[in-house]
């Protein structure tokens, strides 16, 4: 039977361009649906920009700009850089958009009116100086857990998440003067609640989640989890839809996540699916993906599970999948805009192919640990694999049938080992890739190709030709059989290299399964995949 797949990559804040740590984050969502699209599954991937909260105000404010300036800017930005680079979201979308406002209010009052928001009314930080009460990222102080430099939501050192209330030394992060504290009314949102479904939930998914994952939503819940505020004193944001809150804005961090259920409901409904079923926590067919780096586990695997739980009247299936990247570093050093040490998507793709790149990226994903990003790395890949492995294997196979047979490969039999290889290789690469083990999955394609080109080295078709020509055509028709199916396993990791070979023989469309040619073929064309590169 056929699987409904949610796929829901996280929403980049729309303050600044995207680098290659957003990169290693965020591609497995693209390799993870192109997979099941390619095996038939029904599948919804969305993300956006995240337009709204204080980076993007923060960033206007330097620029002399409207956060809508900057947001739009920005999201055109990512879109344009997400296309470059092949992702195949069915939406990208902001929250800027009117139909997510809609949405979300509608969630918000959903949650208000199931009693899962209340009002408290508390001392705020406000500056004197500027005449305002502040936003947590318009704050800087020292975290109580490690003493490190902290935003009021969150320490840079030990990555804990804060409440502002809980920030030593306290200062305006505008203008350097020390906050004062003042009453304000909000609503907050009574995360505690929901403590034991969010500790099922991580008992029940452990073997989906990755490790990262589970060690740090288990450390958010033996901490303790607190009440959180659900309203913000903001212009730049939506509208909170009680009465009484005119002036307040709905928190990023409820308006971001709903995200995945504005964007995945607004493509369902486009596709005349009911997304209630689609996403329904009942739905045994149904697997939801949450695609994004280290930073944002909590919010994926604590917040938002709370707030589907919240919205008792769409039963939506909690996170079966969660997907968490660790840190890219540059060259050794963790990446700093501050630092100028950060190199952006768009750069990179100035240097190189766009798939090197991603074959680099997954080859090497930070699905463990924190890894290190170096040109030198990158380029030493391409031309070991790309170029050594898989370019050698189809150029020379094509090449030699060009040269000796005027390009027409003559069907022969297929070899039964090599068979009974590419349908241990779909099954083994295809399980990889559901459990979200992109590392693993593209070496196990890799070592197909390998084993290709291990059997034309063995089998020696430049002597066959001569001597046996029947036994010439066996071997040329596996290798031939070989590119036809490497071509439907590369295509979640190289979509544009998978192309190519299907143009360069005129192959079936992609499915992840075996594909077996008939007849003999003509060779459209023999065009090298990947150029070696020369490092100056």
């Amino acid at each position: 039977m056929k699987k409904n797949i949610f796929i829901g990559g996280a929403w980049p804040y729309g303050n600044y361009n995207l680098h290659i740590g957003h990169l290693a984050a965020l591609l497995p969502g693209d390799v993870i649906a192109r997979y099941y699209r390619a095996n038939g599954d029904r599948v919804i991937y969305v993300s956006g920009t995240d337009s709204h909260g204080t980076p993007i105000t923060e960033r206007a404010k330097k620029e002399g700009k409207t956060p809508k300036e900057i947001a739009e800017y920005y999201h055109n930005q990512d879109v344009n850089t997400f296309n470059n680079y092949k992702f195949s979201y069915d939406l990208y979308t902001s929250t800027m958009t009117e139909d997510h406002e809609k949405k979300v209010q509608k969630y918000f009052k959903e949650l208000y009116d199931n009693g899962y928001l209340y009002e408290k009314e508390e001392q705020e930080d406000y500056c004197e100086h500027c005449k305002e009460f502040l936003s947590d990222r318009e704050i800087v102080g020292e975290c109580p857990h490690c003493g490190g430099e902290s935003t009021g939501d969150q320490c840079e050192v030990c990555l804990s998440s804060l409440n502002s209330s809980e920030v030593l030394n306290k200062h305006c992060k505008t203008c350097g003067n020390p906050t004062t504290l003042k009453m304000n009314k909000h609503l907050y949102f009574k995360l505690p609640e929901f403590t034991d479904e969010i500790q099922k939930l991580l008992d029940d998914n452990k073997d989906n989640w990755r490790k990262n994952a589970v060690g740090e939503t288990q450390k958010f819940i033996d901490m303790g989890l607190i009440d959180r505020t659900a309203t913000r004193q903001l212009e730049w944001g939506i509208p909170v839809p009680i009465e009484g809150y005119e002036d307040k804005r709905i928190y990023v961090w409820i308006e971001a996540v709903c995200g995945y259920l504005t964007a995945g409901s607004k493509v369902a409904e486009e596709r005349g699916i009911d997304f209630d079923e689609f996403l329904g926590r009942d739905n045994p067919n149904t697997r939801s993906y949450y695609v994004h780096g280290k930073d944002n586990i909590p919010f994926h695997t604590v917040i938002y599970p709370a707030l589907l739980c919240g919205l008792t009247s769409h039963n939506f299936q909690l996170p079966t999948h969660i997907i968490s990247s660790n840190y890219v570093n540059l060259n050794d050093e963790k990446m700093s805009k501050s630092k100028g040490n950060l190199l952006t998507g768009d750069e990179l793709l100035d240097m190189y192919n766009v798939d090197t790149i991603r074959y680099f990226i997954i080859a090497n994903s930070p699905e463990q640990k924190d890894i290190n990003f170096t040109i030198d790395d990158l380029e030493q890949t391409h031309n070991k694999f790309l170029v050594g492995v898989l370019g050698n294997f189809i150029n020379r196979n094509l090449s030699f049938i060009n040269k000796k047979n005027d390009g027409l490969i003559i069907e022969g039999k297929i070899d039964d080992n090599i068979k009974e290889l590419t349908k241990k290789t779909y099954k083994e690469a295809g399980e990889q890739l559901e459990k979200g083990e992109l590392r693993g999955a593209i070496s196990t394609v890799m070592d197909y190709v390998i084993s290709g080109n291990k059997y034309y080295d063995e089998n020696t078709p430049w002597v066959l030709v001569k001597e046996d020509i029947d036994k010439f055509n066996d071997v040329t028709y596996t290798c031939t059989y070989m590119i036809a199916n490497i071509k439907n396993l590369l295509s979640p990791f190289l979509p544009d290299t998978s192309e190519k070979i299907k143009n360069m023989l005129d192959l079936d469309e992609i499915k992840w399964e075996e594909e077996t040619p008939s007849g003999d073929i003509k060779i459209k064309s023999v065009d090298l995949l990947f150029q070696r590169i020369e490092h100056k």
